[in-house]
């Protein structure tokens, strides 16, 4: 028997699925993945994004929001663009948003602005809130600490810092998206992922990237998660059931389905 899974953190409508998405969809599902949830970017994949839903309806389910490194000298524009789409329509979740000090810190400003108000959005609509933090986890924490009037839920998408972070986020509530990093030999992630509860841990891909051991450097896909699945299963000595069980359940927790 193969676990129920759910992957809580993929960009399947990028165009590199283009030429085969049936096929990963199908291969997913084989491999026991009933859902796909598809964090936004900004307006130029909208239409990648809603079509990607609309082909595969109660499976693949969209969020809407605007991604840090999207976060430029437009960015009300971005933002306006999201607001809209979240006034016309349910969306499963808001994201993915949150600081990025990797690749330009430009507009750093700007990227908290655009923070703060995606997580306004999160409140209004109840809905979660998915976060990138790269190179930015404490500063995502505060924010979020800031606004946590104890309604607001989501995920730290890709965590992959030490324990003193992982506490706090459990202390406000949050979750952890546990993602590829952690078969990455010399990541260090499966120590830390050793003390984190379980009730506190969802599974994510991230596809296309982010590919975990034995295929990371080529493109990755929802299917990959049994791999992470069975690094989890090992680190927390569990059956891959158990493990399947737990973070369906609390990904269910926080999407509401």
């Amino acid at each position: 028997m193969i676990p129920q899974l759910i992957d809580t953190h993929c960009h399947l409508y990028l165009d590199i699925f283009d030429p085969d998405i049936p096929a990963v969809i199908q291969r997913a599902e084989n491999e026991g993945i009933t859902k796909f949830y598809l964090p936004a970017i900004d307006r130029s994949e909208e239409r990648g994004l809603l079509a990607l839903e609309k082909k595969f309806p109660g499976k693949c389910l969209a969020m809407m929001g605007v991604h840090p490194c999207s976060i430029k000298a437009n960015y009300q524009e971005e933002l306006n663009w999201a607001e809209k789409w979240l006034q016309k329509r349910r969306f499963s979740g808001i994201g993915e948003t949150g600081l990025d000090y990797y690749w330009d810190k430009t507009f750093l400003k700007e990227q908290a602005i655009a923070f703060r108000k995606q997580i306004e959005w999160a409140l209004h609509y109840d809905l979660p809130v998915i976060i990138h933090s790269r190179n930015s986890l404490q500063d995502c924490i505060d924010i979020i600490r800031e606004s946590q009037n104890g309604k607001l839920r989501g995920i730290f998408h890709c965590f992959s810092e030490g324990y003193e972070y992982a506490k706090q986020i459990m202390d406000l509530g949050f979750y952890m998206g546990i993602g590829g990093v952690l078969t990455y030999k010399n990541s260090g992630l499966a120590a830390v992922v050793e003390q984190i509860p379980m009730e506190w841990i969802v599974l994510e891909t991230d596809s296309p990237y982010l590919t975990p051991v034995p295929f990371r450097g080529k493109r990755n896909e929802s299917s990959y998660l049994k791999y992470i699945v069975a690094k989890l299963a090992e680190v927390k000595k569990m059956e891959a059931l158990e493990i399947g069980s737990v973070t369906t359940a609390n990904a269910q927790k926080i999407f509401g389905y």
